[in-house]
């Protein structure tokens, strides 16, 4: 059976493990190609773009994919879009496999913001030392609001960082435990942390560590979700996979 994963997510590396032990099941992941060096797969990858929903419908024709798994992250709405409308055309199965979002617990001190603006304005006026773990490419927005410290946290180096005056760079790539999170909030005397609401628990540890030290969280929600079949469970996406095999 010839499945596309398109990946970016902690839960397509799981799912392609999984997969790799399954000599019955021929799967590709797909990569955005925004991380320099991403983590190795034991499946075959490419990475890039394919061109919007014309080109990703040409390669779902040209490769005989029979199923098409959406893991990207759960803020990489064109992608998703673009999935959701080939699989439409080419009546393709289509299963969504993402990461429950989170939820505000006792002791948590949440701002929830609509969008990436939404939170540079929710930082107010008054000087602050933020810890941003937002992705490098919602970074350069954060100029609009240049009388903050950013601790900026990404996989990659983001471009633009000159348009942010006062800002320190941590280059590394989750998961993070709690005692790192507390150890680099208390050492940077950071006052707030902006975060997108990816869900899971690879980088859950800093929302609790914000909640042990009292900090304020901009939280940015997920984009609406739509109206696709959706599991968190790899393990469950791999049993999809058998429910939609061909008949022989």
């Amino acid at each position: 059976m010839r499945i596309l994963i398109l990946g970016g997510s902690s839960e397509a590396s799981a799912l392609s493990h999984l997969i790799a032990l399954r000599p019955d099941i021929e799967a590709t992941v797909s990569l955005a190609g925004r991380t320099a060096a991403p983590a190795a797969l034991p499946i075959p990858s490419r990475s890039g773009g394919f061109g919007g929903v014309d080109g990703l419908v040409a390669y779902l024709m040209a490769e005989r994919v029979e199923a098409v798994i959406d893991a990207t992250h759960p803020f990489a709405a064109q992608m998703a879009r673009h999935a959701r409308e080939a699989c439409a055309i080419l009546r393709l199965p289509l299963l969504v496999l993402t990461r429950a979002a989170w939820a505000p617990v006792a002791g948590d001190r949440w701002i929830e913001v609509a969008d990436v603006e939404a939170a540079v304005a929710a930082l107010g006026s008054v000087p602050l030392r933020v810890f941003l773990t937002v992705g490098r490419l919602s970074v350069p927005a954060f100029a609009a609001a240049p009388q903050h410290h950013y601790l900026i946290r990404s996989i990659d180096t983001p471009q633009g960082l000159d348009v942010l005056p006062r800002h320190e760079l941590l280059l590394a790539r989750p998961p993070f435990s709690l005692a790192d999170e507390k150890r680099a909030m208390s050492e940077g005397r950071i006052d707030m942390l902006v975060s997108k609401n990816s869900g899971g628990e690879p980088t859950y540890a800093k929302i609790a560590a914000a909640r042990e030290l009292n900090l304020r969280v901009v939280m940015i929600r997920r984009p609406k979700p739509e109206a696709s079949q959706a599991l968190h469970d790899p393990a469950a996406a791999l049993a999809w996979i058998e429910a939609h095999r061909k008949a022989p």
